[in-house]
């Protein structure tokens, strides 16, 4: 087989990137180590940011999205008992985000995708790249106990963390930097009405806790607990009773329980690998860098790295030119990097580090004082939490 580009991984990142490049009258196939349904019972995540959305209509993809996602211009900020609005719409001029969830945006790329005839093929495993530090590059893999190859022009590794893409490039090539943090969120997602119509994001003694949504019918609650605990140890009861010793009065009051559809424990981690392309190989998502959810950056970034390489690559096809692609490492790293201190500081911001005691219970408490109370610490916050405008080449 021959085509122009190789997508490697059928998460939103790779099945996003596919449905633009399609757009744009580029020939793409699809690899996917795993089966679609699996894919689809993945639980994420599902801020978007208005980039994210604009890149949907960009796709042609963004329809189900704006009908059933949730606009939220405002997040609130729970210490000391009591809640802060942060006023996202009025802090921006105008920018909000849409709550809709990662599930739901892949399943409306792969409908677009199946819709078009566009090729996606699903349990290849195992996947390797050959020659992508050459101007042909090769992919094979397996599928039904038969190896194939696929020459191609170039191959884009949205495949995650854990992908190959990442780990066929030498080791010499990459600098990698990780901070790893001292807990995780055990999150329960269950199909009850969220506790309030806008997530919170709690800093208590107990740690943190935050109240999101899926829809009006089904919630996503998270608590901070060690990287020690494991999740089969948690009942559901357990769970609801430490979530409300978490929250002010009026929330434990409007809280609504039920039995778990699914709960997991996610450890935290900053990491970025630098930098993003290899010759004719292209990192995107979270191959190439992993952000903690707190600031709801993970799939926005991806969204914006994919953004950036399918317009590099219209570029390249329809002038000749090199130089967008050229760029794309550096673009994408300077807003991963700035997507990488949000979340790092809002992480620090609202987390319980028990190596900090009482005095940093308290300095964590003072600056959410100053947060909600100075114009200009809230509008920093809102700017990064509903993203920062994309760069152009």
């Amino acid at each position: 087989m021959k085509t122009q580009v190789v997508i490697i991984g059928a998460g939103p990142a790779g099945l996003l990137l596919g449905q633009l490049l399609y757009r744009a009258g580029i020939d793409n196939i699809i690899l996917e180590r795993q089966s679609g349904d699996y894919v689809l019972g993945r639980i994420r995540a599902g801020v978007l940011e208005q980039v994210t959305m604009d890149l949907l209509h960009q796709a042609g993809v963004d329809t189900r999205a704006h009908d059933e996602g949730l606009p939220h211009e405002g997040i609130e900020l729970l210490f000391k008992d009591a809640r802060h609005r942060i006023d996202l719409h009025g802090l921006t001029g105008g920018k909000q985000v849409t709550v809709y969830g990662q599930t739901e945006v892949t399943r409306d790329l792969m409908a677009a995708r199946a819709a078009e005839g566009l090729t996606t093929i699903y349990t290849a495993a195992p996947v390797s790249l050959h020659d992508f530090d050459t101007a042909k590059p090769t992919v094979r893999y397996q599928k039904d106990g038969a190896t194939h190859e696929i020459a191609c022009d170039f191959i884009a590794g949205c495949d995650g963390y854990h992908g190959i893409s990442r780990a066929s490039v030498p080791g010499d090539a990459l600098h990698l930097y990780e901070k790893v943090y001292p807990f995780g969120w055990l999150g329960v997602l269950a199909d009850v009405p969220p506790v309030s119509h806008e997530l919170i994001y709690a800093n208590t003694s107990r740690g943190f806790a935050l109240c999101s949504m899926r829809s009006e019918h089904r919630s996503r609650y998270y608590l901070q607990v060690a990287s020690d605990q494991k999740v089969e140890n948690w009942s559901d009861e357990s769970f609801w009773n430490e979530l409300r010793l978490r929250l002010d009065p009026e929330a434990c009051e409007r809280l609504v329980t039920g039995p778990s559809l699914e709960k997991s424990i996610a450890p935290l981690r900053s990491f970025v690998a630098e930098p993003m392309r290899f010759g004719s190989l292209f990192l995107a998502g979270d191959a190439a860098h992993i952000v903690p959810p707190t600031g709801a950056k993970g799939l926005n970034l991806a969204t914006a790295d994919v953004g950036f390489l399918s317009r590099a690559l219209e570029i390249h096809y329809r002038e000749g030119s090199q130089s967008a692609l050229d760029r794309y490492s550096e673009l994408c790293l300077r807003r991963v990097w700035k997507a990488e201190r949000f979340s790092w500081w809002f992480t620090s911001l609202m987390h319980r580090f028990p190596e900090n005691g009482e005095f940093g219970q308290k300095i964590q408490e003072a600056e959410l004082d100053y947060l909600v109370n100075s114009r200009a610490a809230s509008t920093s916050l809102a700017e990064n939490y509903v993203g920062l405008p994309l760069e152009s080449f």
